[in-house]
């Protein structure tokens, strides 16, 4: 079975990285599935420990045979693949990948939470998602990634990236 409306977050703010969101991209479709939709990218100023470098984000939506454990187990070895290291939180990182969404799924486990805890709460998650799927709803809070971004209260900069 084909799961669809699987969201995730690409971030990246050392080394190259906008050639660290290319490569996420492409080991996602061969690895995950098919990758459906991409958002441009931006440039965003960190969230929660502010004296780092800026992220590179990016949104995707994707199709994929992976249960949401199976697509964790996948994301995390990319990430590590791509040079990944756990040091600090909200640190610095060559890759991050986020599931935000996966369809309508609510789950609360210890090794994964969807939808993303604090996608609502951030500008740099919900200005992609809006370019990608603006009338998703989120299926807790039931409002629309738009309705989400209109009520978001971050105000660090979200711009768009031109390489």
């Amino acid at each position: 079975m084909i799961h669809k409306n699987i969201f995730l977050l690409l971030g990246s703010n050392s080394g190259d990285r906008f050639s660290q969101l290319r490569t996420a991209i492409e080991f996602i479709g061969k690895e995950i599935g098919n990758v459906v939709a991409t958002s441009k990218i931006y440039e965003t100023a960190p969230w929660g420990k502010a004296d780092q470098p800026h992220f590179l984000n990016q949104a995707i939506k994707i199709e994929t045979p992976l249960s949401p454990n199976e697509l964790l187990v996948k994301v995390q070895s990319i990430e590590q693949i791509l040079g990944r290291t756990r040091v600090e939180k909200w640190g610095e990182r060559s890759i991050d990948i986020d599931i935000i969404y996966f369809a309508d799924n609510i789950i609360n486990s210890s090794e994964l939470i969807i939808p993303h805890p604090h996608l609502y709460e951030r500008k740099f998650v919900l200005v992609p998602l809006v370019e990608i799927s603006s009338e998703f709803i989120h299926p807790i809070l039931q409002k629309s990634n738009t309705e989400l971004l209109k009520e978001c209260n971050d105000t660090l900069t979200v711009k768009e990236f031109i390489n």
